[in-house]
């Protein structure tokens, strides 16, 4: 487990799992109202909870994000909110409706497309990504504040990598995900007409850091590497 602030009160909390070469990667962000986003895997709550501890109380998370309904982005949800009792999970109107009512043990705060949550200093907006990277029900948390762009799976990167890097993330996203491609684990995301009108919209807020669950996080020329995902992806999957 590794804590590195990628961002001013941006704190990713690493874990690497070697039986998959693959970093999962949690973001706490401190404020008046603190959130977690990825609730993380239900086995992993424990490992979580401890590196939570080391910056703010567990008890006092007052909002739980994540992008889609997948065990790593929620897994840990409901150990979360009985453990805070405040908290709440945020996700899509899709999300709420097909996934948390069920899931859940308390009602998600779903958010429409542009809608801001503010949480002290910091606030977030949100934007719906459909099947980007994947799942009905997907959206990204812009921290508008510092500029953190929360956007899940999007520049997966195998291994077990720097918490934050400036360099070349496409190249190392493009060899990770061809990885996957010829294992069970292909058809990693889909390519739809959608696809490049979604990453010019994320490009489009010109964010200063991608907070990334698999790999470094970046904070080189994001709105650049936005624009040039749609080429590998659709070069992969198109």
């Amino acid at each position: 487990m590794n804590i590195s602030e990628i961002a001013p009160d941006v704190y990713r909390i690493s874990v690497f799992v070697s039986q998959f070469n693959l970093q999962f990667n949690h973001f706490l962000i401190k404020d008046d109202e603190p959130m977690l986003y990825h609730a993380g895997m239900r086995q992993m709550f424990p490992v979580l909870q401890e590196a939570i501890s080391k910056i703010i109380k567990p008890s006092e998370l007052r909002w739980i994000g994540f992008s889609h309904f997948e065990v790593d982005e929620c897994g840990g949800l409901n150990e979360w909110l009985q453990v805070a009792p405040n908290a709440q999970a945020v996700c899509s109107e899709v999300g709420a409706l097909v996934n948390m009512g069920d899931f859940a043990i308390r009602p998600a705060f779903a958010m429409a497309e542009n809608e801001v949550l503010k949480t002290g200093k910091h606030q977030y907006r949100f934007i719906r990504t459909p099947h980007l990277p994947h799942g009905w029900d997907a959206g990204v948390m812009f921290e508008e504040t510092n500029g953190t762009l929360l956007c899940s799976d999007l520049f997966h990167q195998n291994g077990e990598v720097s918490a934050i890097t400036d360099k070349d993330v496409l190249s190392a996203h493009k060899d990770s995900i061809l990885q996957l491609e010829q294992g069970p684990l292909m058809d990693y995301a889909p390519y739809t007409s959608n696809t490049p009108k979604l990453l010019k919209k994320l490009a489009a807020l010109n964010p200063k850091t991608l907070a990334t669950m698999h790999g470094s996080s970046y904070n080189g020329n994001c709105q650049q590497a936005l624009r040039e995902l749609d080429t590998v992806m659709k070069e992969i999957w198109g």
